[in-house]
């Protein structure tokens, strides 16, 4: 090794600069991290995502019988080994279906709070509505969890066919036991689909051509006799990198040779190599490559000196002329330097045998391994490619090997108040990666909830909670993002709130569904505990004509108005000029004016107030200005038992 073992490298955690603008510019790469990241995942639930998955989908065995199932009684529970694929093929079931009058969305696996502030079942049959398709993944669940769901889903299914709704629920393999016998003949088992013929689906999705006995070799039939369905897909994802990024004579088999050797078991090969690596420095060096991999020399040695002193291992006495340089110590972990100057281990795959090795075999350092890796992070020169790739290394070991907790963890040190804001894209990253896990996304959408409901939970964290709620939860988890971000608007600070503000208003802008949904939070909310931002929110979102057609929305509608009534003028000034806009027009002029007029009859002061405000915009605007208003004045006077006056302007 090259430098002092035990010197330190990375820089305090003091206070840094953290202006807004500065702050912006993190929050802003993070947005841009987890769109990215977004981009290469499978859960998703989106249509432009389902039909790029459906392109690639192969139906396992008993698919047919599960469409059947589903289209008799609307509802049907997929069971399978883990590996086989069963949340996509619940997917593709709901995908397949027409789409109707419904929206095609996710239910919530937790008891999220409703509008009143108390807490629900996730399964509500007053939530149904027409043409729904709807997925409930259960794979995570606990027992008790599963047994709970179980004895609401009974009631709920009831629900589902009055509205020609479907309903696909993924069972957790681990509790079949726990499955009640009124459930037991919506089950259709699933098989896994055949691993060649999904390969060779992935690769015609994406445009590669190959021959047939391209797929015969042995190395390729070895692999796909093992692979779970996601790695399949990850096969055909590396492929197609390996074609963008190939010089031009190289073909499919070489491609397929060098994807492969990336997926090869190289466990064996690390753990009797590090047998020989006796040394502390040695095997310092060894993860850090592993964790760092592909990036400069200067990055690998900081952090292997960084871990040696995280592990309080003695300093090397011997005079620095007297050891190796960096270059033997690399050769002798059979790592090279490139042609780009980025470090890598010599054969393909060595890289993650190192991590899962360290992380599987020292579990009584996993806590110092998140420590070290916090303290590596505070280094300013490393690029936001490498930060994203080591990012994605050490959470995907604290995610296999049970430590959840690691990431949350990471995420709130990374936005507290002494850490610099270079560190935000990270802390968002982490919680994405939590999010995206199939054993663990439960917790992390728990911890989420827990953060924004929380008083002690500070802004740069609740900004953080805003973007991955935003880019990440709404993708598969809307409704329980809408929560999470209703939340972090009523309780963050005024720039955070706003943000939270525009982050709903984008998430519902499409989706009718969701629009009514915090409606109906925003109806509650605004009258009781959350009076102030709640009305900021409804201001600002409600639409004067989006569905004014239906009860429920009215209803909602009518009830923010009335306390958002009660508030200073000068809040809902300009949202009330908004909507007697758009009463100029004749087909929403009775439903706008009626909404206005119900929401202020019962206080006359609250009435003269919004008539003011009509007539001051009417006398700003032009003679037709003066129908509209003549009309809110009658429908005002109407709900209030008044005769209407023949002339109001």
């Amino acid at each position: 090794m090259t430098e002092t073992y035990g010197a330190h490298f990375t820089e305090a955690h003091g206070p840094v600069n953290t202006g807004l603008g500065n702050q912006y510019v993190y929050i802003q790469a993070a947005a841009s991290r987890l769109r990215e990241q977004a981009s290469r995942r499978t859960r998703v639930i989106t249509e432009e995502d389902r039909a790029h998955l459906s392109a690639r989908f192969l139906p396992p065995s008993g698919m047919q019988l599960a469409r059947n199932r589903l289209a008799e009684s609307h509802l049907v529970l997929i069971a399978g080994l883990p590996g086989s694929g069963r949340r996509t093929a619940a997917l593709m079931l709901l995908h397949g279906l027409s789409e109707g009058r419904g929206a095609l969305h996710e239910l919530p696996d937790t008891s999220d709070d409703t509008s009143d502030g108390m807490a629900s079942s996730p399964l509500d049959a007053g939530d149904i509505n027409d043409g729904d398709r709807l997925l409930l993944d259960l794979s995570e669940v606990e027992a008790a969890g599963y047994v709970a769901i179980q004895n609401a889903l009974v009631d709920f299914r009831e629900g589902l066919k009055p509205h020609a709704a479907h309903l696909a629920v993924v069972l957790p393999h681990r509790l079949g036991y726990l499955l009640k016998d009124e459930l037991k003949r919506h089950t259709v088992e699933i098989g896994r689909p055949a691993p060649g013929r999904l390969l060779a689906r992935h690769l015609l999705g994406d445009g590669i051509a190959f021959a047939p006995e391209d797929l015969t070799g042995k190395s390729l039939t070895t692999f796909l006799t093992q692979a779970p369905v996601r790695e399949v897909a990850g096969l055909a994802d590396h492929i197609r990198r390996r074609r963008d990024t190939s010089p031009a004579d190289r073909g499919f088999p070489d491609w397929l040779a060098d994807a492969l050797r990336g997926q090869q078991d190289q466990s064996a090969r690390v753990a009797a190599d590090l047998s020989v690596q006796q040394s502390g420095p040695r095997r310092a060096l060894m993860l850090s490559l592993a964790l760092f991999h592909a990036t400069g020399p200067g990055t690998v040695l900081k952090a292997a000196n960084t871990l040696l002193a995280a592990l309080s291992h003695p300093p090397d006495g011997t005079p620095r002329l007297e050891r190796a340089d960096l270059r033997a110590e690399l050769d002798a972990i059979e790592a090279e330097t490139d042609a780009s100057g980025q470090v890598r281990f010599r054969t393909s795959g060595y890289d993650r045998a190192v991590r899962d090795h360290f992380w599987t075999y020292l579990p009584d350092i996993r806590r110092q391994l998140r420590d070290w890796f916090m303290e590596c992070l505070s280094d300013h020169s490393l690029s936001q490619h490498d930060r994203s790739d080591a990012v994605e290394r050490f959470a995907l070991q604290a995610l296999r090997t049970a430590r959840p907790r690691d990431l949350t963890w990471l995420a709130d040190q990374w936005t507290s108040r002494r850490a610099s804001v270079h560190l935000i894209p990270d802390a968002a990253q982490v919680l994405a990666l939590g999010l995206d896990a199939d054993l663990h996304g439960r917790f992390f959408r728990q911890q989420i909830y827990d953060w924004a409901v929380s008083r002690e939970t500070g802004d740069r964290l609740r900004q953080v909670l805003v973007v991955v709620c935003a880019e990440t939860m709404a993708r598969t988890h809307p409704d329980q993002a809408l929560v999470r971000l209703h939340h972090l608007a009523r309780r963050a600070g005024d720039q955070v709130a706003a943000e939270a503000r525009t982050a709903l208003s984008r998430l519902t802008a499409s989706d009718d569904r969701l629009y009514r949904l915090l409606l109906d939070r925003l109806g509650t909310g605004i009258a009781t505990d959350h009076p102030e931002r709640d009305a900021t929110l409804f201001l600002a979102l409600a639409d004067p004509v989006r569905l004014t057609g239906r009860t429920d929305v009215r209803e909602s509608l009518a009830a923010c108005w009335t306390a958002a009534l009660r508030r200073p003028v000068k809040t809902w000034t300009a949202a009330q000029i908004r909507w007697l806009a758009a009463a100029e027009d004749a087909r929403h002029r009775d439903p706008v004016l009626g909404l206005l007029s119900r929401a202020c009859a019962t206080d006359p002061r609250i009435s003269g107030e919004v008539y003011r405000v009509a007539v001051g915009w009417s006398r700003a605007g032009g003679p037709g200005r003066v129908e509209t208003v003549t009309q809110l004045l009658r429908t005002i006077d109407a709900a209030q038992g008044i005769e209407p006056y023949d002339q109001a302007v």
